[in-house]
């Protein structure tokens, strides 16, 4: 993903990370190296990082892994934690390519809260 222009992007490889997931949540670690542009090992760690924040969580699903984002998840720094991490990832998502985006369907995953607000 070589680029002339500055060595530098607006966001990180876990925003990558986790855009890639909630469009694709079935993709495999070679494919998200392969379009973030970083190595496996690098994927890996960063999977690791984002499950143990709670932002994703993993299931086996036979031989291959499918994630689920929590869309509910305040953004991390203190300039933005007033923006969840859906609202980021519908911001980012682009115009549906012809009628596959037409579904409506994301990959987020409700929050589960002990207390109900009935």
């Amino acid at each position: 993903m070589k680029t002339s222009g500055p060595g530098w992007t607006y966001l990180s490889n876990h925003a990558h990370t986790i855009l890639l997931l909630w469009q694709e949540p079935d993709l495999r670690v070679r494919d998200l190296a392969a379009r973030i542009g970083i190595t496996e090992r690098a994927v890996i760690r960063i999977l690791g990082e984002l499950e143990a924040a709670g932002v994703l969580r993993k299931q086996r699903e036979g031989r291959r892994n499918h994630y689920e984002i929590d869309g509910d998840t305040p953004l991390r720094h203190p300039l933005e934690q007033h923006v969840r991490l859906a609202q980021l990832l519908e911001l980012l998502k682009g115009p549906p390519a012809g009628d596959q985006g037409a579904s409506g369907r994301t990959n987020f995953s409700p929050r589960r809260t002990s207390t109900s607000q009935e």
